[in-house]
């Protein structure tokens, strides 16, 4: 077997070990906010005699949790189940993730101007405080297609 060939063979190899590997792995639908994870009351540590009092606790507050993404799914350049509808109050603390197995384009939420991208294997992400009231377009920014909208209420 000439040395070409076996470069050849080592090559595909290894393309078919990366293509296993990107498709086995897991995808990005998995949230890991371990940042935002609540805090737990903690008993001090501290060497009583005895008859004294009982030792004290220190509280750390909890975290709210992070809201759980919205999540808007593409198939065909479209939405699964239709344009969805995202309310919420302003002030409220907002996460979108887009996701699609089959189109690549640029999302883009209107009034918030704001761009990601999606791809198959890749989510689009939004993460923002929603601080203008109204009604805001989310589209597929290159085929102007609607695929949600998001609704701010006061």
């Amino acid at each position: 077997m000439s040395n070409g060939v076996r470069i050849g063979l080592l090559l595909g190899t290894v393309v078919v070990l990366v293509l296993a590997f990107v498709l086995l792995s897991p995808g990005d639908d998995e949230d890991s906010d371990t940042a935002n994870a609540p805090t737990a009351t903690v008993p001090a540590t501290t060497t009583a005699s005895p008859g004294a009092e009982p030792a004290a606790t220190t509280t750390t507050p909890a975290r709210p949790p992070a809201p759980a993404p919205e999540r808007i799914r593409v198939r065909g350049g479209q939405p699964v189940g239709g344009v969805r509808t995202i309310t919420v109050e302003n002030g409220d603390r907002v996460r979108i993730r887009v996701s699609s197995t089959d189109t690549a384009d640029e999302i883009h939420l209107h009034g918030y101007d704001t761009y990601a991208d999606v791809a198959p294997g890749r989510s689009a992400r939004f993460s923002f405080t929603a601080n203008l009231e109204g009604i805001f377009e989310i589209e597929l920014h290159g085929s102007g297609t609607q695929i949600g909208k998001l609704v701010v209420e006061p």
